[in-house]
């Protein structure tokens, strides 16, 4: 029996759980047609094989119609549910691990205008920010209909063969009920803390009545919204008291804050550059005050984290949700003497931004989670080795040769600066963005185990190239900032990039004219306005940084509204020109039908353009007539995850491919999901 508190098993109930780490309740947004079918399956049964003793299925599993799937919820309200669950259950058991869902209902947290156009509902008129619906004001018969509503979700649950279910309250309809700010109904369910709860026991007394007394229910709950108007630490550890020895709760799953707007939900779930396990020491409190079980999870991302969680006492359960996404396999690790070998999650939160905007969950850094069914993460060794050489060290260029090392192939790589990292080594001068710099540092770890050979200060030419005898090369050589945008002008405008890296000093009255809405350009207004300088961020989009997603953007805000920063759209810079000390900045709209009268002209001492990158392909098109297939993929076979056996140049010498943003501009993830998905069946 191992010493490490990590690997201590623990008894819930009846259920014995094979040590103190769980995978939390979330929703990558994997369902289709609402089930949880294979992908959902292969996504959590893949987590399970490496040991993690519980993982929670859904945040949240909807269990009424008029709770529509905002998120691509699983729907616990209909029937065929059942063998779904009842499928991805038995296999994660197979391999040791308990399987448990999350219950809810979104109350105002959803839309009107999803799933079957049925009114919102809460309990007051009061809208959500984050998802802008104005509820109906629930009445009594509503009440009743989501009550049973739960009983039926839970009984379909049990008979799924599910270890146990957990309620969400906070946020949605249960804690709607609770918080004074959500809740002013005149009746028996409003006012005093006792109609408040009623809801939450009148739920539970009928879940209670459908699935008996020891099939196990947990809630997860806020026990302090950390809001004016809304019920603090006092009044949530009464609310904790009352669960406990209401005798139908089995675990508490304890969160803070408050998660109706961006900023709420990213302080409680909160994102890189912030503090790591920032409520842990409220949920030690709860724990010490109850001597109950208690579970928590709120950006815990390491090992160490953990262990101290458990070794300290502060909870019994320990969530690494967004870590268990970046690395499937981390008890399994923790157990085999490799911790070290764990892939970081960076908090890049890519995953939980592209839920929010309406996609699926992936991780940033592992391009096989959520497509469990098609990538790999552990990668086979080849049947022949082959000579890889990879010219380009940044996200691309390092995926590229730890999957191809990981096949067991030579690899060479040819970088012209001195270290690895391309544009993250850019992204992480940033210091609240300083983690990503864990992508680029777990990949060199991983080559230089393998033996991948480095040749940095090295600008390779095709005779480069071509010197190693290779079987294959990889052209991942990224790009380059694209500035070239204005009618005239162009020369007197600078790059984020320049911005960034600190090459260019930010002026003292500056325009940053955004075109791709990417975090280039609110790094680089960051570190303008950190200097006092007078800015204005100006975008022909109808909103700003689209592809920077909501999470991600409440950390700039939150320092950009502080330098009274100027935010204006739907306005695009078309020129620049000298005037004496001061450059004029020309600017025109879309939206004026072509007449130049529209114009506008701003005089500012800098002008910032981000307009994403132009490849830097001139290497591969050297190479192209030297290679077999003269750098044709043919996307069927790669979207198929097969291997790339185009062959057209019969004088050609070895296989030839791009990846990233020496293909086109995308993002980080883009070009990681390029490299493997390509060299995984080198």
């Amino acid at each position: 029996m191992s010493n490490d508190p990590l690997l201590q098993p623990y008894q819930l109930k009846h259920l014995r759980l094979r040590n103190r780490v769980i995978i939390t309740s979330h929703e990558p947004a994997y369902p289709e047609d609402g089930m949880p079918k294979e992908r959902y399956r292969a996504y959590h049964v893949e987590r399970a094989k490496s040991g993690v003793a519980l993982t929670m299925t859904a945040g949240s599993a909807a269990v009424s119609k008029d709770s529509p799937p905002v998120f691509n919820n699983i729907l616990a309200y209909k029937d065929e549910v059942v063998p779904w669950l009842k499928d991805l259950a038995d296999e994660c058991h197979e391999h040791g691990a308990a399987v448990m869902i999350q219950l809810t209902h979104l109350g105002r947290r959803t839309r009107w205008d999803k799933g079957d156009w049925l009114p919102a509902v809460s309990p007051s008129h009061k809208r959500e920010a984050a998802h802008r619906a104005f509820p109906k004001q629930l009445e009594d018969w509503d009440i009743a209909r989501i009550v049973k509503d739960y009983a039926d979700a839970a009984e379909r649950m049990k008979a799924a063969g599910l270890d146990g279910i957990e309620l969400q309250a906070y946020g949605h309809l249960m804690d709607q009920f609770w918080s004074p700010l959500t809740n002013r109904l005149q009746d028996d369910f409003g006012g005093s803390l006792d109609n408040r709860l009623r809801f939450t026991f009148d739920t539970l007394r009928a879940i209670r009545q459908r699935v008996g007394p020891e099939f196990i229910v947990g809630i997860r709950y806020v026990a302090d919204e950390m809001l004016a108007g809304g019920f603090g630490p006092k009044e949530g550890l009464e609310i904790t008291h009352r669960l406990k020895n209401s005798g139908m709760i089995d675990f508490l799953n304890v969160i803070r804050g408050h998660i109706d707007t961006d900023a709420g939900l990213t302080d409680v779930i909160p994102i890189q550059g912030m503090r790591n396990s920032p409520h842990l020491d409220f949920a030690g409190e709860i724990r010490a005050e109850t001597d109950f079980p208690t579970f928590h999870a709120a950006k815990i991302p390491d090992v160490a984290t953990a262990r101290y969680a458990i070794a300290s006492g502060k909870v019994d359960m320990i969530g690494m949700t967004r870590a268990h996404m970046t690395d499937p396999h981390i008890i399994r690790k923790i157990m085999s003497g490799q911790e070290d070998s764990i892939r970081p999650c960076v908090g890049a939160n890519y995953c939980l931004d592209r839920i929010y905007q309406g996609g699926a969950a992936y991780c940033i850094h592992n391009a096989a989670t959520g497509r469990e069914l098609t990538m790999p993460h552990d990668i086979p060794k080849a049947e022949v080795t082959r000579r890889v050489v990879i010219v380009g060290a940044g996200p691309a260029g390092m995926e590229a040769a730890r999957v191809a090392a990981e096949r067991g192939h030579e690899v060479t790589i040819f970088e012209a600066a001195d270290k690895p990292g391309g544009q993250v080594r850019l992204t992480a001068q940033s210091p609240r963005r300083h983690e990503m710099i864990s992508l680029i540092d777990w990949r060199m770890s991983q080559c230089e185990a393998m033996g991948v050979r480095f040749q940095f200060n090295t600008w390779a030419e095709a005779d480069t190239v071509m010197a190693e005898n290779p079987d294959v090369v990889i052209v991942a050589t990224g790009g380059y900032p694209d500035t070239d945008i204005l009618e005239s002008g162009n020369e007197l405008v600078v790059s984020a990039w320049d911005i960034i890296s600190g090459d260019v000093k930010p002026g003292q009255n500056v325009l940053l004219f955004d075109d791709a809405g990417d975090h280039s350009a609110l790094q680089a207004a960051e570190v303008i306005a950190n200097t006092g300088a007078r800015l204005e961020i100006m975008t022909p989009d109808r909103s700003f940084a689209p592809e920077v997603m909501a999470m991600n953007l409440v950390p700039y805000m939150r320092t950009l509204q502080k330098q009274d920063v100027t935010f204006t759209v739907t306005y695009r810079l078309q020129s620049v020109k000298r005037q004496g000390n001061h450059l004029q900045a020309i600017v025109d709209s879309d939206y004026n039908d072509g007449k130049r009268d529209f114009q506008q002209s701003r005089l500012v001492d800098q002008v910032v353009i981000n307009h994403g990158t132009l490849p830097l392909d001139d290497l591969y098109f050297e190479l192209k007539k030297h290679s077999t297939n003269s750098g044709e993929v043919n996307y069927e076979q790669l979207i198929a995850g097969q291997p790339q056996i185009v062959s057209s140049n019969p004088e050609g010498k070895f296989q030839l491919f791009r990846v990233g943003d020496a293909v086109s501009a995308r993002n980080t993830h883009a070009a990681i999901y390029d490299a493997l998905r390509l060299v995984k069946d080198l």
